[in-house]
């Protein structure tokens, strides 16, 4: 049998890692400045990740949610400490896809309209409601497409939400804290203010998908919190497990919890939540939230200087170098001449830069030296 290929790939292959490294099958060490999409948040076999889930997988590795999980408890109640939402549930799932259908099934329910607004450049998933509220047509199948009606609209166009929302028959807007896929464009703060301010208005939910922009990435536990804002509705997963399959949705008490409304086999076993609090304990217990805060304001003024770089775009360790140009060679060049992993995005000039958020100035530095060289 062959694996279904829907994947570009690079001719590696990883046999190990270990904090910010990465090691093939031939023993050669790698920088990872993507962390399989932004999804190593504490490093690669981080010591508290890996004991964790080793003791626990040596008590009860799963069991459904037709028992009581008391581990599920205390995730959330850390995660209320730490994420700054002491207002809302939590609901465990395993991706940021199931946590995004969730998070819209949600919405409708409690609203009672199927209409959403999401954004263009926005990217939410390749699962059946994602696919409509993500502006790529090219990925949906015929029968994913027009489920049910959105409007895409410009990202900080504060005429068009309000035109949109007015008349009173949308269900949620959904925005990402800072696109990832679409190339680091995020909303502004007087943006997401008025966001907060004119859903609460109409009677429409606000969702704020920080499923890679979430978990510290940006210095905030959440990048819509430089907004000092509150969401409905939040939705996280790729940092909440470093690498572990977990995902959540963070939901207001105002919205009234059914039984069998929503629901995942695994969502929350006892190694998810497990991976889920080793991650919240070496954020807090490290402080990798400052860590970011003080390795992006260090990468951006060294690359700003770079003289193809037109612009650094993002916040925190969730980055972007934009250059009027393809990035395909010189991200090419850096993985197999540097030996330095980053990401792309649906904007062919800017490369991504997710690091795990433990890293430090000397860890980072072969980045700032090999882009001079690839860029003289």
């Amino acid at each position: 049998m062959r694996l279904f290929n829907v994947y570009s790939k690079f001719n590696i292959s990883i046999s190990k890692a270990k904090g910010v490294y990465l090691y093939d099958d031939k023993n050669k060490k790698y920088l990872d400045l993507y962390g399989g999409h932004g999804v190593i948040s504490i490093g690669h076999s981080h010591p508290t990740f890996t004991n964790k889930i080793k003791v626990q997988l040596d008590k009860i590795g799963f069991y459904s949610n037709s028992i009581q999980i008391p581990i599920q408890q205390k995730l959330a109640n850390k995660l209320t400490k730490q994420s700054g939402y002491p207002n809302h549930n939590l609901f465990l799932c395993n991706s940021g896809a199931e946590a995004n259908e969730n998070a819209i099934k949600i919405a409708s329910f409690h609203t009672n309209r199927k209409k959403v607004i999401a954004f263009k450049g926005s990217f939410h998933g390749r699962t059946a409601a994602n696919l409509n509220i993500t502006d790529n047509s090219s990925i949906s199948a015929p029968i994913n497409l027009d489920n049910f009606p959105v409007d895409f609209i410009e990202l900080n166009s504060e005429s068009s939400l309000i035109n949109c929302l007015k008349n009173k028959d949308v269900c949620a807007v959904i925005i990402e804290g800072i696109q990832g896929v679409g190339g680091l464009d995020y909303p502004s703060i007087d943006y997401l203010k008025c966001l907060k301010k004119n859903t609460k208005k109409y009677g429409t939910l606000l969702i704020l998908d920080e499923i890679q922009s979430g978990y510290g990435r940006t210095g905030k536990f959440f990048a819509h919190q430089y907004a000092d804002i509150e969401a409905d509705i939040v939705t996280m997963a790729k940092g909440m497990g470093n690498g572990f399959p977990v995902g959540g949705v963070l939901i207001h008490s105002k919205i009234r919890a059914i039984k069998g409304i929503l629901g995942s086999t695994f969502g929350g076993n006892h190694l998810a939540c497990s991976a889920g609090i080793a991650v919240l304990e070496t954020l807090e217990n490290e402080k990798l939230l400052e860590n970011a805060l003080q390795i992006s304001a260090y990468l951006k003024t060294e690359l700003s200087s770079l003289s193809e770089v037109q612009n650094v775009k993002g916040k925190g360790l969730m980055l972007g170098l934009e250059f009027d140009y393809s990035i395909q060679e010189i991200r090419s060049k850096l993985v197999y001449d540097y030996h330095i992993f980053c990401g792309s995005s649906a904007n062919p000039n800017v490369l991504r830069i997710l690091p795990p958020l433990n890293i430090s100035k000397k860890q980072i530095q072969p980045l700032i030296t090999s882009l001079k060289e690839i860029l003289i």
